[in-house]
């Protein structure tokens, strides 16, 4: 459940909507200081707290331009209540003041993406890394590549197969997010990107009759989604098979496992040695 109001925390709320994760503040902890990721974490949540502070700013600026504004509309100027001046310096200043909200916006939906494309695959066994450079190679024209990486695809397309995976925008800031209706409050472990890629690919269909607030817009599999998903479910252990047989046998001098059964003929010759 995201713990973020998006009326007073909009940064902290994409954060955690986009990346299913409870506490933004924390979310450089896990990565080793000076490492790319770290520094990508921090990135976030810095972009996250500098929105946050410019919505502060908005939220302010416009209650003091509504208070200005509220005698003008009411007619109520005998008095020099309102001060003209005063309305000519406040007005242009709320309008810098969105515009700073909205460059900071735009710097927090690039520090995400930065970041989630610094994430390891859900497995880091080489045969992932193997798959996800094959991926890359396949479709080395696009530019959104990493957004159906490694497994990521077949999540997305596995998700859409179970049903209940939805396409929302927020209403506030309008960066899109996904929910699963059969576990309200539990972000699905796939990408917003991941599945406009599939959509735009015409693996998945997106019901735009529906809300896209609210209940958000259901996807599922198009017949050639359902294709594509027989397919890597069957490629993937060819694929984990062709790996292991391709594994470089191990260098000279390094210590077998002790566990090990011993190789065919080694005893044998040890005795006619001894």
């Amino acid at each position: 459940m995201n713990p973020y109001d998006p009326n007073e925390e909009p940064g902290l709320h994409l954060v955690a909507e986009t990346l299913g994760v409870s506490e933004v503040t924390t979310l450089n902890t896990t990565y080793r200081p000076g490492s790319p990721l770290y520094r990508a974490a921090t990135g976030v949540i810095g972009a996250a707290c500098e929105l946050d502070a410019r919505h502060d700013q908005v939220t302010g600026a416009a209650k003091d331009a509504l208070r200005l504004l509220g005698p003008v509309g009411d007619g109520e100027l005998g008095g020099a209540r309102v001060s003209y001046a005063i309305l000519r310096s406040s007005i242009p200043k709320l309008g810098d003041l969105i515009a700073q909200q909205d460059r900071a916006y735009d710097r927090l939906v690039e520090a995400v993406s930065a970041y989630r494309r610094l994430l390891p695959e859900a497995g880091t066994e080489r045969s992932t890394v193997k798959a996800r450079e094959a991926d890359q190679e396949q479709d080395a024209n696009r530019d959104d590549d990493w957004a159906i990486a490694g497994d990521r695809r077949l999540r997305a397309l596995e998700a859409a197969e179970a049903g209940g995976l939805r396409f929302h925008e927020s209403a506030l800031y309008g960066y899109a997010y996904l929910s699963d209706s059969r576990r309200p409050g539990t972000a699905p472990q796939v990408w917003p990107e991941t599945v406009q890629r599939l959509v735009a690919d015409g693996l998945l269909h997106q019901d735009t009759s529906e809300s896209l607030y609210r209940p958000g817009q259901l996807l599922s599999l198009t017949p050639r989604g359902e294709v594509a998903l027989r397919e890597a479910r069957t490629a993937a252990p060819r694929v984990n098979a062709a790996l292991i047989r391709s594994s470089p046998p191990a260098g000279p001098g390094l210590v077998a496992d002790s566990t090990a059964a011993p190789v065919a003929g080694t005893a044998n010759t040890a005795s006619r040695s001894r």
